[in-house]
């Protein structure tokens, strides 16, 4: 008794003047448009030949497993239809929630402060004074670099040049009696 073994692949060879046909049934399937699958079906066995020498008597044991086949065919893609017109008809009723909700203002942007994700207040930090040692390095220059932008810029331009480099957007301003930086808000 041979072996039976299952094809390494589910292609199917199909004859060239058949390809087009096929491709056709192939994309109408995919699209779950069964009402034209089937009728594509008709078309395509109305067109074979006749003369062939194939016995497709009632009776035939190969034509009752194609009617068979057929059959679970047109029960699975009708149930596929069914599936597919719920899940819009899901999608639809949800759609319809979503305009209601932009046009009553549910979802406009920006109508409410966002809620912070912890219950506790976050307390502002008071800044200090700094050193140019202190400021040099919160600010990613050396201490020389701080007093070199210092002396060579306008006050308002070393505030600018420092709220740029500054990690929270801070501007410093030197105040010579203290000798010492001043945040600026």
């Amino acid at each position: 008794m041979p072996d039976q073994k299952s094809p390494p692949s589910e292609m199917i060879r199909v004859p060239v003047p058949l390809i087009g046909v096929v491709r056709r049934l192939s994309k109408l399937h995919r699209q779950g448009h069964t009402i034209a699958l089937l009728q594509a079906l008709e078309e395509l066995m109305s067109n074979f030949d006749i003369n062939n020498d194939i016995d497709v008597t009632a009776g035939n044991k190969s034509v009752k497993q194609l009617e068979e086949r057929l059959l679970k065919l047109e029960s699975h893609l009708a149930a596929l239809g069914s599936s597919v017109e719920t899940k819009l008809e899901v999608i639809t009723k949800k759609l319809e929630l979503i305009e209601r909700a932009i046009a009553s203002g549910k979802l406009s942007h920006n109508t409410k402060p966002r809620r912070l994700a912890y219950p506790y207040q976050q307390t502002q930090v008071e800044l200090q004074p700094r050193t140019n040692e202190s400021l040099a390095q919160r600010l990613g220059v050396t201490a020389q670099g701080l007093v070199a932008e210092r002396e060579n810029k306008s006050v308002k331009e070393f505030t600018s040049w420092s709220r740029n480099r500054d990690p929270m957007s801070i501007a410093w301003e030197w105040k010579a009696r203290d000798g010492l930086y001043h945040p600026q808000r």
